[in-house]
């Protein structure tokens, strides 16, 4: 198979002021980064940004997508189905963890602590960051997960029987009438997780198909503020 680009293309929106965090947003399955960006700048009818938070948002490389019948597609990882009752495919979620560790070690080389920094995303995207988060970098400030899931058997599941450290927490957003991604399975994703010992809030949008809402921004753009407070500057 071709080696996967260890730097991915990306969309960046700058804070207004002096960068003390970064926000990292995986689009879902057959988006960009600049799709996503703008699908919110949509919606918002101005970019979501912070005074002091750098919000990323990757492009998954293309690859064939075994839902689209192996048709080249710009998504995380590959699944067999779209259900949580199959098995994962576990290589392609693990080579593009790799992947993404090199962008998170980005920003920690440009001076960001790893508990400055949240990863979360939209469908597959969500997925995704729990996947990164929970497995491979459980000291990250957080993670948000919108119309997600992950399948029963998930490794993250697994890799949580395991773990004894503090997790972050976890924003969830599902809308009821979400025909793609069935509410309960967002919902059984909440639970489990829970059971597992991390701290999740499920927020229920009724109504809501597979997509974003307005209300449901807004209510991530204050977990956001309230997860990566603004730093005081310590006067010398």
């Amino acid at each position: 198979g071709m080696a996967v680009p260890l730097s991915l293309q990306r969309s960046v929106v700058s804070p207004a002021g002096r960068h003390t965090a970064s926000l990292i947003f995986l689009h879902g399955s057959g988006d960009t980064g600049l799709g996503a960006r703008t699908w919110i700048k949509q919606i918002l009818n101005q970019d979501m940004s912070f005074q002091h938070i750098k919000i990323i948002y990757p492009t998954a490389p293309s690859r064939p997508y075994t839902p689209m019948r192996g048709a080249l597609s710009t998504v995380w990882f590959d699944r067999y189905k779209i259900s949580n009752d199959v098995p994962e495919h576990i290589e392609s979620i693990d080579s593009m963890c790799q992947t993404l560790t090199h962008l998170i070690n980005d920003e920690i080389k440009n001076g960001i602590a790893k508990n400055r920094i949240l990863i979360g995303g939209f469908s597959m995207g969500g997925g995704m960051a729990m996947h990164l988060a929970y497995r491979f970098h459980q000291d990250l400030a957080g993670v948000f997960a919108l119309s997600s899931f992950l399948n029963k058997d998930s490794a993250v599941y697994q890799a949580l029987k395991k773990n004894q450290n503090v997790l972050p927490e976890l924003f969830q957003c599902h809308g009821t009438a979400d025909d793609l991604v069935l509410y309960s399975w967002g919902e059984e994703t909440n639970k489990m997780l829970q059971s597992l010992g991390v701290t999740a809030s499920l927020h229920t949008f009724p109504n809501l198909y597979h997509e974003l809402s307005r209300a449901e921004i807004e209510e991530l753009k204050s977990w956001i503020a309230k997860k990566l407070p603004v730093e005081v500057a310590e006067t010398n």
